[in-house]
């Protein structure tokens, strides 16, 4: 057994049984992966694949196992290849981190401009997506980090902690009805049409929620992945817009008006997540470090060794407000209670 059959076997199976994808995301041929799957099958006395004629059409039972456990021997491998960057102190590497477009735009780049200063030799790649998405890509070992903001279920296979809490806002026009009114209120809401992020509304979904405790339907227009994307269509007048108390500036969104909505919607937690059995190396602790306020090296060790004895209740209750985070500072002073155009 090799691993580059284990490494051929993944690939056609993040390609989705095409192994002529997987051949060319491996830049080989597709008859020698054929030939090295079907060498592994043989060595095994397994059938690992589903086949209908030429075709794969998923996973035996078998395949299922096989493909579950070279996934943990390839990653250590790749952990081994790690340590030993680390011992020979080679500061080289890539620090890969999956997370939201509102985290990417607004928050990370500030941290990341540290971090890099910090270690210069290492290369930063963001993937964005939703927080289901990039949950995915860290577990599939697409990316080192996951951050993201939602329900911890997304990241139940992870090692998470929460980072900082966040409010959302509401943005209108410029002299729209709404200002006017002084203690906003669902209902005045869902008098207008909603322009939200993709998921808010969907069943279990805070906001979702929030509107069926108050008994009251609220009008979606539509949901967007970007915010930037939700102000551009409130600017059209089209709809009332539900974003990220970070994704509001005073100053650059001068034509849109910011209304609190603490009182409207529960506090939302951001959270970083990696695999419990990723090898961290020191410029993964110390992007860990500057993240999670507090955090300390010997910190990370204790939660990874024990998870849930240290993100719990407790934790989150004494967990500050984004615009309290000691690595940001104070510079999304809308966020939180920290200022509004009103």
């Amino acid at each position: 057994m090799k691993l580059q059959q284990l490494r051929y076997l993944i690939a056609i199976v993040d390609s989705g049984m095409n192994i002529t994808a997987a051949s060319q995301s491996l830049f080989t041929s597709q008859p020698g992966v054929s030939k090295q799957v079907k060498m592994l099958e043989d060595e095994l006395s397994l059938s690992l694949f589903i086949r209908k004629g030429k075709s794969l059409e998923g996973l035996t039972d078998a395949g299922k196992e096989v493909v579950r456990r070279a996934r943990k021997v390839l990653s250590e491998v790749d952990n081994i290849r790690a340590l030993s960057q680390e011992l020979a102190g080679q500061l080289r590497g890539e620090l890969v981190v999956a997370t939201t477009h509102t985290q990417a735009r607004y928050v990370l780049p500030d941290l990341l401009e540290g971090f890099q200063r910090k270690y210069p030799g290492i290369s930063v790649s963001l993937h964005q997506g939703t927080s289901d998405q990039i949950a995915r890509q860290v577990q599939d070992q697409e990316a080192d980090f996951a951050i993201a903001s939602g329900q911890s279920e997304l990241f139940e296979d992870l090692i998470t902690l929460p980072i900082y809490h966040w409010e959302r806002t509401i943005v209108v026009p410029l002299k729209h009805p709404l200002t006017e009114v002084k203690k906003l209120t669902l209902a005045d809401l869902a008098n207008y049409p909603i322009i939200s992020y993709t998921h808010s509304f969907d069943q279990g979904a805070d906001q979702a929620k929030s509107f069926d405790k108050a008994g009251i339907q609220p009008n979606v227009l539509f949901a967007a992945e970007d915010p930037e994307v939700i102000k551009n269509y409130v600017r059209k007048d089209m709809g009332v817009g539900i974003i990220a108390c970070m994704a509001y500036d005073r100053t650059r969104d001068a034509d849109l008006v910011a209304l609190d909505a603490t009182r409207l919607f529960p506090s939302c937690t951001t959270w970083i997540g990696f695999r419990r059995d990723r090898f961290l190396r020191d410029y993964m602790y110390s992007f860990l470090e500057l993240m999670v306020p507090g955090l300390g090296r010997s910190k990370i060790d204790e939660i990874i060794a024990n998870p849930k004895g240290h993100t719990g209740p407790a934790y989150l209750k004494s967990l500050g407000p984004l615009n309290l985070h000691p690595s940001i500072g104070n510079q999304f002073f809308t966020c939180c209670n920290g200022g509004f155009n009103l």
